[in-house]
């Protein structure tokens, strides 16, 4: 009866564990859909389009949520396991920051630090996520 028991008990815990594993997603770059966003082309712009822009705000805040936030930390509030983004000036100096990391990614000598996102994320996904993030409070 002990042993149906403990098999039982641990069933149960490994459930649980896998459950939290999971909960913050595979890891994985999400697509970001951008409908109703002015469409910008194959050539990135060199500074945010679509700073202040409600609807870019709302689809960078899923897209943020989605991609960055298990490092970069919820409503862009760093935990201190990544750079505060709350920090990048929104302006284009910032700007051309902001896009040179994601779509190249950062390396630490040979560790990865960010995944390079070019090609994963469409420049209206970056420009909405930045949106989103410039809109945030310090």
């Amino acid at each position: 009866m002990k042993t149906w028991m403990a098999m039982a008990v641990s069933a149960v815990l490994i459930g649980i564990g896998a459950a939290q594993v999971l909960a913050h997603g595979d890891g994985a770059p999400q697509p970001v859909d951008t409908t109703g966003l002015k469409p910008l082309g194959e050539d990135w712009v060199p500074e945010n389009p679509y700073r202040g822009d409600a609807k870019a705000i709302e689809i960078g805040a899923r897209g943020y949520n989605s991609n960055c936030a298990r490092c970069h930390g919820l409503d862009v509030k760093s935990g201190g396991m990544a750079p505060d983004l709350r920090a990048v000036e929104p302006n284009a100096e910032g700007d051309s920051w902001f896009v040179a990391r994601v779509r190249g990614g950062a390396m630490r000598g040979d560790a990865v630090k960010m995944p390079p996102f070019e090609g994963l994320l469409s420049q209206e996904a970056v420009w909405a996520i930045k949106s989103y993030v410039d809109a945030q409070p310090d």
